[in-house]
């Protein structure tokens, strides 16, 4: 079997990072390249409806946005900093992106029952997934 990781390590390499909340700030204030959230699109495994749903854009606006060579506003962008590392900490925790996104869409005990891919609409809803996470990793709620 073919690591789900694997499959996207090359746009998955190039999505600029954040060390620490104002690069995070900066960073979404730059705006990122749209031809990002095409690659979070790929690595999540989203359909393009979970996506549009999450990242209240469309699909074809984003598409547009590349073809234009546009980048995405500083809302966008930070959402799109925050599921990626979020999806770096579930791979990291799941051991692949295939598993996360399961785990995704399944009533998780740590966040109330609620399913966390219905909270990653919000910049809160991300962080609440994240320390879920956290948990999960260091063996509470596990």
């Amino acid at each position: 079997m073919v690591s789900y990781v694997n499959d996207f390590q090359e746009p998955y390499i190039t999505i600029p990072r954040y060390n620490d909340d104002i690069g995070l700030l900066d960073r979404s204030k730059k705006g990122l390249e749209a031809k990002s959230a095409l690659d979070f699109l790929a690595l999540s495994g989203f359909t393009q409806d979970e996506f549009q749903e999450t990242f209240k854009t469309t699909v074809k606006t984003i598409q547009n946005h590349v073809s234009r060579q546009l980048k995405l506003d500083a809302s966008l962008s930070e959402k799109l900093l925050k599921s990626f590392a979020l999806f770096d900490s579930g791979i990291e925790v799941f051991g692949s992106a295939q598993a996360f996104q399961q785990w995704l869409h399944a009533p998780a005990y740590g966040l109330g029952n609620r399913v966390p891919f219905n909270l990653m609409d919000t910049i809160t809803g991300i962080q609440f997934i994240d320390e879920e996470l956290t948990r999960i990793k260091y063996g509470d709620l596990a």
